[in-house]
């Protein structure tokens, strides 16, 4: 059986449930779902949507450079929104945040997200080296 490797940071929200930060696996880190919540309040960031899709970009970065890698590692992400109108926004952080050609990517519209946050994102990236 493949061992898995268990990424905590403390630069990155806790988790609000039982699962963890993201899991090392076989070459590859499985970052959970992220929202914009700030690590040091536990509260969501105020703000449009490309300021709450940066704080969730710091915080999926926090949890990968705890893995030893790196946004520009990844190669999947899914992002959850609740309205497809900040589609357009969303692509703006994307772009500015992700490496070029960027990675493969889902966008869903959702009822709602925990913490009524408008955005959620996990992500798959390789490990470095």
């Amino acid at each position: 059986m493949t061992e898995r490797k268990i990424i905590l940071s403390s630069q990155a929200p806790a988790p609000i449930g039982p699962y963890s930060q993201a899991v090392e696996v076989a070459g590859f880190v499985f970052c959970s779902g992220q929202i914009p919540l700030d690590p040091a309040t536990g509260k969501l960031v105020e703000g449009p949507v490309e300021v709450q899709a940066n704080r969730v970009m710091d915080n999926l970065e926090a949890v990968l450079r705890a893995a030893g890698t790196g946004l520009e590692n990844t190669v999947k992400i899914t992002v959850f929104v609740i309205d497809l109108s900040d589609f357009e926004a969303l692509n703006k952080v994307m772009s500015a945040r992700l490496p070029n050609p960027p990675p493969a990517r889902a966008v869903v519209q959702v009822s709602a997200l925990p913490k009524s946050a408008r955005l959620e994102m996990d992500l798959i990236a390789l490990k470095k080296g």
